[in-house]
């Protein structure tokens, strides 16, 4: 639920490959130094590794619940696990289609309440599959997004509101052409809780979390999950605070534990004729081709190596993901409460891992203390697109970066010029012009550079 722009994609790519090694290699020793150098590089709080294979399901915690508490996590330690709540809409979809409740082909029009009318560009209909895929036009974010507290944006964005922006959006292409939507998945999960009768809690618990026992994974805490709840924490490891996503929680609602997604994860590998395992197998089916090589299921991300589904999530103080491989059995899920990529880093090498690869950690960037006046030179506005600007500002001698319609993040220096993110694998360069006066900034994104000119403050 964080930093992306429409010039690239958030996260790595899987590029596993290698079949599952003959004899059960040891697991423990493969991923314990992956996860311990995200700890001791300061990247993150606390991480729960789960890792399902050849039918057994395998834990390790790292770090600490709560900063300086040296209490460690378990598997039954709470998490916010973000757009990981995607890939169980798409579930949730797929259940609907298996019970032919509803068709993937569908126009969502059918399934909003009389009143509410569902924007349309050449007379092409905005479908279920449109809304499951990311191809169905509508923005990442809706416009009437006005969050009266930043540190937990979508608390009082309502029903109401969400439908309101259909009946006023106007959209600038017809559905088909991918572009990643919290809003749509969002109004998805609301679509499918209305044909079933309900809200979008009760439909996770009757098809999902209560047939397989998932007591701790839902939008609302219990009393018990409250208190099991891991503190969050920001990319620079200072506390945040929680998110709620009342009307959105299809796209990014769900609180859950490592010992939960473990069991959705076998679930998924069972050689079972479950309605579970049913839609779980729907959802994992490829509905099309992306440009970077990967592909979509229903909310799941196909890597490129064709069998890895996978997806990732991060709210404002967490982190997760979540990869299944049904051809060959295996499953991780990777739960944080700091909101770094590298989590999302870690959840790719320990599923090569689970494949018998050798996967050493990669040299973590190390931050470097930069003069505040060298600093304040930075401040202003940056535009990468016709609509897309990245704003610079300061707090308390720290870089601090905004995307349009996106929460802003710190920055952090390894040079006087060069600074990177922690909230995804992006880099920044500031460029001065031969008086001195910065013109520019660079952004290194998925191994391409996206140039930004500097139009305030002006010169």
């Amino acid at each position: 639920m964080r930093l992306t722009s429409p010039v690239a994609a958030v996260f790595s790519l899987l590029l596993v490959a290698a079949p599952v090694a003959a004899a059960e290699p040891d697991l423990a020793a493969k991923i314990t130094p992956l996860a311990q150098a995200v700890i001791d590089e300061e990247d993150a709080v606390g991480i729960v590794v789960g890792v399902v294979k050849a039918g057994q399901a395998h834990v390790w915690a790292f770090g600490e619940t709560k900063r300086g508490g040296g209490e460690k996590p378990n598997d039954r330690t709470v998490y916010e696990i973000g757009s990981v709540s995607k890939a169980i809409t798409g579930t949730l979809l797929a259940d609907m289609v298996e019970r032919k409740l509803v068709r993937l082909d569908d126009p969502a029009q059918r399934y909003l309440p009389d009143g509410v009318t569902m924007p349309v560009a050449d007379d092409k209909p905005i479908t279920l599959e449109h809304l499951a895929t990311h191809t169905s036009g509508l923005p990442r974010l809706p416009s009437n997004m006005k969050p009266a507290d930043a540190r937990n944006p979508y608390a009082d964005y309502t029903i109401d509101r969400m439908y309101d922006f259909l009946n006023s959006h106007k959209l600038r292409r017809p559905p088909g052409e991918h572009e990643y939507s919290n809003y749509a998945v969002g109004l998805l999960g609301q679509l499918l809780a209305r044909k079933a009768g309900g809200d979008y809690e009760s439909l996770l618990a009757e098809r999902i979390t209560k047939p397989l026992a998932m007591n701790d994974t839902r939008v609302a805490l219990t009393d018990d999950m409250r208190r099991r709840l891991a503190p969050p924490y920001d990319a620079s490891l200072d506390p945040d605070a929680n998110w709620d996503l009342p009307a959105l929680a299809g796209a990014g609602g769900i609180r859950s534990t490592a010992a939960d997604m473990l069991k959705l994860i076998q679930a998924a590998l069972a050689d079972d004729d479950t309605p579970q395992r049913r839609a779980l197998r729907r959802s994992f089916e490829k509905r099309m081709d992306l440009k970077n090589g990967q592909a979509m299921g229903l909310n799941w991300f196909i890597a490129r190596d064709g069998v890895t589904r996978w997806h990732t999530g991060m709210t404002g103080g967490y982190s997760s993901w979540l990869s299944i491989v049904p051809k060959s059995g295996i499953g991780v899920v990777v739960l944080s409460n700091t909101a770094t990529a590298r989590t999302a880093e870690l959840g790719e090498q320990v599923t090569q891992a689970a494949f018998g690869l050798e996967v050493k950690p990669r040299p973590g960037r190390k931050p470097v203390k930069v003069d505040p006046k060298i600093l304040a030179r930075y401040v202003g506005e940056y535009r990468l697109g016709l609509f897309f600007w990245l704003t610079v500002t300061m707090e308390n001698d720290r870089l601090m970066v905004r995307a349009t319609n996106q929460p802003k993040v710190p920055v952090f220096a390894e040079s006087p010029t060069k600074f990177f993110y922690k909230v995804v694998d992006a880099q920044i360069t500031f460029v001065a012009d031969d008086k001195g006066d910065v013109e520019k900034l660079i952004l290194h994104q998925n191994g391409a550079d996206h140039e930004a000119r500097r139009e305030l403050p002006k010169k």
